[in-house]
């Protein structure tokens, strides 16, 4: 008889490869539900917030793309 534990199960990762991009598509959904909401209250408390959002924001990306290009070297 044949050992069956030597190789992977390839219907598992198919079935995870067609729910892939599902997942990624309910994620992205909340993340745009959450970033409409914050972008909602921001513009209700007014534009001395805005721009304090703005700042961390700007420093945030900058700081990310530093990083990335430290590490990418």
């Amino acid at each position: 008889m044949a050992d069956l534990t030597r190789h992977p199960v390839l219907a598992e990762e198919a079935l995870l490869g067609l729910l892939l991009p599902f997942w990624q598509l309910v994620i992205g959904a909340f993340v745009l539900a959450v970033l409409l909401l914050s972008v909602g209250r921001l513009i209700r408390r007014g534009p001395s917030r805005m721009t304090t959002a703005l700042l961390i924001c700007a420093a945030a990306i900058a700081g990310f793309m530093v990083v990335g290009v430290l590490l990418g070297s």
